[in-house]
């Protein structure tokens, strides 16, 4: 279809400018030709291209988006309008997102310092978590279609490629080979696999190196078996490219370009976890090595990967439920040993049900704790010793498998900065105790646990306090048997 010009009109639309024209669509600003329609918010249409040289794919991906975006919701996606229909006109109308694609940060004279390309990774994660909670996985996943909002938040854009759990895979069913872009595809959708969360994790791995590095980590390959290779093959190290970053930064973008999606993050909820603390990042010898991998290594994987073959993938929302970010609140003060074991019980439960979850220790401190002059009791001294406590009552735990890390927070309002930490940070899971303090202070902390039961976006675990078993047993020996003639019998 030709360009439309501005001024003329569509199914009570007016065009007022084209915005983008790629390959496969071109965009406009578009808005109600009757004003009393005005949704409050700009619009933007999408018109599929149709040419007599365009593929199948052009019109098999507007029929994905269109079925897509209708389902979509939250404030990682552009809002559905309205559609046309494939007989007459297609087209998509939605809203309208101010802001910058991440290629703008590409662009740019220099490269992103650290913090900021942290800062857009974890945005970029919480975003694509967001989609998979809804059971839809991206799988085109680059930087023109990732944009980022003023306030630091990211929209995805363009579901053509993408595959709702829910829905009848259009693209699979029509073209059973690689579907998505060469420099961003992870090594799974290169044989077929559409549908695993993780691809999109590999995807932002991709745009995480070459924020970082300036490079793409496989560059632009343009045959079957140019793709085909990072099945099996590691980039070069970042590190290598760009000495000055830090090991936990590489540790974590080779993490999610690991060509076996099991060994990349669980979900990007886990990503942005770690982008967002990189003080808790475990550095192994991924994040140190700046030589690359050895032919061995590839060798091993060239040989596994000449019998992959496209199999289904589970459902995203589920996938992702089963490892999740777990949070156990812990009082730093006035709280008995019952409560501290029975948390630590409840925790255990929790983590072994779950392979894979992620422990967050937590716990909240107010700002007198730290306003002493003093060197031992300075804020820093006063984090440390908490973080000891908390390392510490967490050492009982079988951890092995689970990624953990502690933290504590400072804020006069317990109950909040704990709902907050969990809507930051995607908490699936708070464990806290039934009372958060002591006997002494129960009767006036006890709303704690009651708001945060109240107030958090996720499930929470109230733990009633309990004795060890063997606590128990050295008290009933400590009781003298009282006789009972009824019974004839001590009880």
């Amino acid at each position: 279809m030709k360009l439309l010009e501005p001024g003329a009109e569509l199914d009570g639309f007016t065009i007022e400018e084209c915005i983008h024209s790629g390959g496969m669509a071109h965009i406009y600003r578009v808005r109600y030709t009757q004003g009393a329609r005005d949704p409050g918010f700009p619009l933007a249409m999408k018109i599929p291209r149709m040419t007599a040289g365009d593929g199948a794919e052009n019109i098999v991906s507007f029929e994905v988006e269109h079925q897509i975006m209708q389902v979509l919701s939250g404030p990682h996606v552009p809002r559905f309008v309205a559609a046309g229909d494939l007989e007459n006109v297609p087209y998509l109308v939605m809203e309208y997102v101010q802001g910058k694609t991440l290629q703008h940060w590409l662009d740019a004279p220099e490269r992103p310092g650290v913090d900021e390309l942290a800062r857009l990774g974890a945005s970029v994660a919480l975003a694509v978590h967001s989609l998979h909670q809804q059971n839809t996985v991206h799988l085109d996943l680059k930087p023109a279609n990732v944009l980022i909002r003023p306030d630091g938040s990211a929209v995805l854009l363009d579901f053509g490629l993408s595959c709702n759990a829910m829905y009848p895979d259009l693209l699979a069913e029509q073209l059973r080979k690689a579907v998505g872009s060469p420099a961003w595809i992870a090594p799974e959708q290169v044989v077929g696999v559409r549908g695993d969360p993780r691809s999109d994790i590999f995807a932002i791995g991709v745009m995480l190196y070459e924020l970082a590095t300036g490079k793409l980590p496989f560059g632009v390959p343009q045959t079957e078996g140019g793709l085909r290779q990072r099945l099996w093959v590691d980039p070069t190290p970042p590190r290598k490219l760009q000495p000055q970053l830090p090991e936990w930064l590489q540790e974590v973008i080779l993490r999610c370009l690991d060509p076996v999606a099991a060994k990349r993050y669980p979900s990007a909820a886990h990503l942005a976890f770690d982008l967002r603390h990189p003080e808790q990042v475990t550095v192994t010898e991924r994040g140190r090595n700046v030589e690359g991998t050895g032919f061995g290594t590839h060798f091993k994987r060239w040989l596994r990967a000449a019998g992959m073959q496209y199999q289904p993938s589970p459902l995203p929302a589920q996938q992702i439920e089963e490892v999740p970010i777990v949070m156990v609140a812990l009082p730093h003060w006035d709280v008995t040993d019952a409560t501290l074991y029975s948390l630590r019980q409840a925790v255990g439960r929790t983590l072994g049900t779950r392979p894979g979850a992620r422990l967050a220790c937590v716990t909240v401190i107010s700002s007198g704790d730290t306003n002493a002059s003093s060197d031992e009791k300075s804020e820093t001294s006063v984090h440390r010793r908490y973080l000891a406590n908390l390392r510490q009552w967490a050492q009982p735990l079988d951890l092995m498998g689970h990624q953990t890390s502690f933290h504590v927070i400072e804020s006069g309002d317990v109950a909040q900065a704990l709902v907050n930490y969990a809507v930051g940070n995607r908490v699936s899971v708070i464990v806290m105790g039934a009372a958060t303090h002591g006997l002494k202070t129960q009767r006036f902390v006890a709303t704690v646990p009651i708001k945060v039961a109240m107030d958090a976006p996720c499930t929470v675990i109230l733990v009633k306090q309990s004795l060890p078993f063997e606590q128990l047993v050295e008290a009933a020996a400590k009781l003298k048997p009282v006789w009972n003639p009824d019974l004839d019998a001590p009880f």
